[in-house]
């Protein structure tokens, strides 16, 4: 398994379509949840994914302060669902926020977390900003972890 980190304008076409194709199979099919994917903040984003044999075993997209909140943010997280339960997302948030905080010098970091993941995000140091909302029909929370 090997970890990649790629601007959009390194990413291989291939490699785009992978991660569209996955994460609309994540949050558009298995969570039932018809909503634009496609949302034109890729183009700003660093993509950290874990890819095993040309399949994506996590994934998450990483964007420096003031593109979508002023504090920099990590969205559109997951983990395959042929690898859940095996601590990828934790490893993939540790870098994540290693990423963001240590090389790119941010000092906050925000995400819109599903609610039935609202301890795991905790145990990572986020904390809530806002009350429990619904985003696309699903229970959701603002958080953030300063550093």
């Amino acid at each position: 398994m090997e970890w990649k980190l790629k601007s959009y304008s390194e990413l291989t076409k291939e490699q785009l379509y992978t991660i569209l194709a996955e994460r609309i199979q994540v949050f558009v099919v298995e969570q039932n949840c018809p909503y634009p994917e496609i949302d034109g903040y890729d183009q700003q984003a660093h993509h950290l994914w874990l890819e095993e044999e040309g399949k994506i075993v996590a994934y998450c997209r990483l964007f420096q302060g003031g593109i979508k909140y002023k504090e920099a943010s990590i969205g559109r997280i997951f983990v395959h669902k042929d690898y859940r339960g095996k601590r990828y997302a934790r490893e993939m948030l540790h870098r994540a926020i290693s990423l963001l905080t240590d090389t790119w010098g941010e000092k906050g970091i925000k995400i819109q977390a599903q609610h039935y993941l609202l301890e795991f995000y905790q145990s990572l140091g986020f904390k809530e900003i806002t009350e429990v909302y619904m985003e696309d029909g699903i229970p959701h929370l603002d958080m953030v972890v300063k550093t």
